[in-house]
């Protein structure tokens, strides 16, 4: 089989998968070529399984307070693993029918296969060749797994996801968003985790505040954080394994060694170089606010251009692109600014703007903070105590909102909504002018002052 489209999307993810389906919306032939599982990293090793995952540990949590709150809920009941991964997957499975489903629904092809530029408009699969006159680069990223003596030994947040049991002692190497996000996870389901960090804090990109709440509470939940940890390599013990430090320092004995030390995109294989697009040394693909490449008709979006890697901005961007192309939409592209993210640790940080430093760079003495620290109600009756630690950063006489940080219970589900106010350009005064909510965490960043 082969053939000529429309449009082809190198990659059956978020981004992929929503540049094809608003093309063939407008009626465009749209093919899909993906070697994997439909969805992407999201579906199958992402967002969606590491959601349910939190969702078990937050369970966990609920469970230990529970007595508090007049249960009979024991706090030495363990996780059927089994379980948990058996269902997870079925849902996960599920997904990916769905997804194939839609595919056929709007008449898109879908060629199970990794492709390979042979000219700007012409890609092969195995032995079958496609032509458009736009192709879109959607390959996503992969974990990267550092070049040290025994790095093998240790998985990724793709093999966290093919374990069979929960392992009693893990060591998570990293500080972003993925290594609290499973090491917090970890740890509520059971494992004795230590995170071992390059510098003395996790989140370096966020905002202070959230970093240090959130190392509190990682504490409080028996996380070990261990500060200058440069890993030199990991050797055996026994059946386990023992990490050893550029310091001379050593660790050990863990079960599991989880590498979460950022990710690559995948481009390696593209064929990029024969058809000229232009890449970074690390292998991400350069486009300009069109998600155009410098090749014409050759387009990329989603983790592999290096710019907020989240799903929801790669189905942005995709959906955009479409509409560029298709529709008539000249001028419609993705706004990379003011976008909200979540890290799904425990307690949930939601963030949009800028971090209090960044702003005073930017801005200087035309910043004004505000802060509230408080116990959510939730723990009005339990013995742990988490605590919900919010900021903002305005700028100017008119106060304007350039920078919302918050971590507690319920950060996540908060943030769509202020989000939508500061990319209207709200001021502090519209959310003085605003009713609160009681009793709620939300109301907090409405009553500041």
């Amino acid at each position: 089989m082969s053939g000529s489209y429309d449009l082809i999307s190198i990659g059956g993810g978020s981004g992929g998968l929503a540049v094809a389906q608003r093309a063939a919306e407008y009626g465009a032939r749209a093919l899909v070529v993906e070697p994997a599982p439909l969805g992407g990293t999201c579906v199958n090793v992402g967002c969606v399984p590491k959601k349910v995952m939190w969702n078990a540990a937050s369970i966990a949590h609920a469970l230990h307070d529970a007595g508090e709150y007049g249960f009979a809920a024991g706090t030495d009941r363990p996780v059927e693993w089994a379980r948990l991964k058996a269902s997870r997957d079925a849902y996960v499975a599920r997904l990916n029918g769905i997804y194939e489903r839609n595919l056929d629904k709007k008449g898109i092809t879908w060629v199970r296969g990794r492709a390979r530029f042979v000219d700007a408009h012409t890609v092969i699969v195995g032995d079958r060749t496609f032509s458009a006159p736009h192709i879109v680069i959607a390959t996503g990223g992969r974990p990267v797994v550092p070049a040290v003596p025994g790095a093998e030994r240790g998985i990724t947040s793709d093999g966290f996801f093919g374990l069979d049991a929960l392992p009693p002692r893990v060591a998570v190497i990293g500080t972003g968003y993925v290594a609290v996000e499973l090491g917090g996870t970890l740890a509520a389901l059971g494992a004795r985790v230590s995170l071992f960090m390059r510098q003395e804090r996790i989140l370096r990109s966020f905002d202070t505040m959230l970093s240090a709440a959130l190392m509190t509470e990682l504490e409080a939940d028996g996380v070990e954080l261990i500060a200058h940890a440069v890993v030199a390599g990991i050797q055996a013990a026994g059946s386990a394994h023992r990490i050893v430090l550029a310091d001379a320092r050593e660790f050990g004995d863990f079960d599991c060694v989880l590498w979460a030390i950022g990710r690559q995109p995948v481009t390696a294989d593209l064929g990029l170089e024969r058809i000229g697009v232009a890449t970074y040394d690390d292998g991400v693909v350069i486009t300009d606010r069109f998600q155009a490449t410098n090749v014409e008709g050759v387009y990329a979006i989603g983790d592999v251009t290096g710019r907020e890697a989240l799903t929801p901005v790669a189905i942005a961007a995709g959906r955009r692109l479409a509409d560029r192309l298709f529709n008539g939409q000249h001028e419609r592209h993705l706004d990379y600014e003011l976008i909200p993210t979540v890290v799904f640790s425990h307690p949930p940080i939601g963030t949009i703007g800028l971090t209090e430093s960044s702003a005073r760079e930017l801005h200087g003495d035309a910043v004004r903070i505000y802060r509230s620290s408080f116990v959510p109600l939730y723990h009005a009756l339990t013995a742990r105590k988490r605590r919900a630690e919010m900021k903002l950063v305005c700028v100017g006489e008119e106060e304007r909102v350039v920078g919302l940080h918050v971590i507690g219970a319920g950060a996540d589900e908060m943030l769509q909504g202020f989000a939508v106010a500061m990319k209207m350009g709200a001021c502090k005064a519209d959310f003085d002018n605003t009713v609160a909510i009681h009793p709620t965490s939300a109301e907090e960043l409405v009553t500041m002052r």
